[in-house]
């Protein structure tokens, strides 16, 4: 685990790569797909029921163009209870996807994503809202 926190029934398949385990949690019952990159520089928390799918990338770092040191900026990520975030899409620092939004198939999240909601494009945009029927 090498200092992960990694919640009861969680999945983790082959193939996903993490920078620095010992600044991330995983909650009860998430799946991080094939292929994910959990790029942490910083701390990522990933709540209960996330989805992550495959070739999904958490990019906690980036770089400030506008200074000739291309000084490195970080942020924090969170994906709050049932988020899902699809097949090669990427969250960028600082990004909280709120409880059970969605982060739709190849889509950039630059900014938070609003609880109960479906995001889609790059950047991403808010679609609709996310019903949840049993």
């Amino acid at each position: 685990m090498f200092g992960a926190k990694v919640g009861k029934g969680a999945v983790i398949k082959p193939a996903v790569n993490i920078k620095y385990p010992w600044l991330l949690q995983i909650g009860n019952y998430s799946w991080i797909g094939e292929n994910v990159w959990i790029d942490n520089l910083v701390q990522v928390t990933i709540g209960d029921n996330v989805t992550l799918s495959q070739g999904a990338m958490l990019l906690t770092g980036s770089h400030d163009y506008k200074k000739s040191t291309f000084d490195l900026i970080v942020g924090n990520i969170v994906l709050e209870e049932g988020t899902w975030i699809g097949a090669k899409a990427i969250v960028c620092p600082g990004v909280t996807c709120g409880p059970h939004s969605v982060l739709a198939s190849g889509s950039v999240a630059t900014t938070d994503l609003e609880p109960y909601t479906i995001y889609q494009g790059n950047p991403a945009t808010l679609k609709r809202e996310r019903h949840i029927s049993n």
